[in-house]
């Protein structure tokens, strides 16, 4: 009889996910794995089949991590911005899990940053909704154009190359927000993209004069 597995399904998915925390996907190996754990690597292969398996079962830890975030940015006010507080802030505190999930190849395609944007979106439309009194389409138009804002600065983060504190950051959230907004209440046809738009530089321009 094969001697008996220490450490449960759990508390390796837990270990493996230490292992991508550090190193990202590739640096998951049945030898850095059992390394974490202190053990050899044949409890590795008595919990998983193979190293794949692994891998998937921190690509499901990791979303559900992601999930926990976004239900705290659900639970601010307002919740849109509170969202979008929280991709950065997940992107900051584990950016090898946001590569994962956001930046990589790896895994099925519902993984991916489109995914998120829809499943956010979703989640959040009423809010916007009631907030700033807009129908559905437009709701979605706003949050499309804000979640990429907060997307590029997640990426920024994550290769190293953001210099803004979250001090900026937040500045730059909130101005585009409040950009976005003027122009979907003032410019008709902007969420549509149906407006002129050199009609409205020259006035803009104009303006400015």
């Amino acid at each position: 009889m094969a001697p008996r597995n220490k450490f449960t399904r759990e508390e390796m998915v837990a270990a493996a996910v230490r292992v991508v925390r550090a190193g990202g996907i590739d640096a998951l190996t049945a030898k850095s794995l059992a390394g974490e754990l202190g053990v050899s690597t044949q409890p590795i292969f008595t919990c998983f089949h193979t190293i794949d398996e692994a891998k998937r079962e921190v690509c499901l830890a990791a979303e559900k991590m992601y999930e926990d975030y976004v239900k705290e940015g659900l639970s601010e006010n307002p919740p849109f911005l509170g969202v979008g507080r929280k991709y950065i802030c997940f992107a900051k505190e584990h950016p090898q899990l946001y590569r994962l999930l956001f930046l990589s190849a790896y895994g099925s395609e519902n993984r991916s940053a489109m995914r998120a944007l829809r499943h956010s979106q979703e989640l959040i439309r009423e809010s916007l909704q009631q907030t700033y009194c807009l129908d559905s389409q437009t709701a979605d138009r706003y949050f499309r154009d804000m979640w990429l804002v907060a997307h590029s600065l997640a990426t920024l983060i994550v290769t190293g190359n953001c210099t803004y504190s979250d001090q900026e950051i937040g500045r730059i959230l909130t101005g585009f927000s409040v950009s976005l907004c003027k122009a979907i209440k003032e410019i008709p046809g902007f969420a549509e993209n149906s407006f002129d738009i050199d009609a409205v530089f020259q006035e803009l321009v104009e303006e400015g004069n």
